[in-house]
């Protein structure tokens, strides 16, 4: 019998977002969403915004939903921060 055993990635990073620092939550998801990682980030108000990420021709991004201007201008940065931690594991 063989069992395969995949490892669970969730990672936080802070990013500078209209000179303030937000904290970013990353998790990747398996199963059949396997090439996913799911975003999640507090607005100014405490709620809190959940948005996915596919890569796309070697490249992370944010599939299509209404978010706030702040989150979608950051796509690149995430792009480079999950590729990061995917690199050192």
């Amino acid at each position: 019998m063989r069992i395969e055993v995949k490892k669970n990635i969730h990672f936080t990073k802070l990013v500078k977002v209209n000179g303030r620092l937000k904290e970013f939550n990353f998790r990747k998801l398996g199963g059949s969403n396997e090439g996913l990682f799911t975003v999640d980030v507090s607005d100014d108000r405490g709620n809190r915004i959940l948005f996915r990420m596919q890569k796309e021709s070697d490249i992370w991004k944010i599939l299509p939903q209404q978010l706030p201007t702040w989150v979608m201008e950051k796509e690149s940065t995430f792009h480079d921060l999950i590729e990061e931690e995917l690199r050192s594991m």
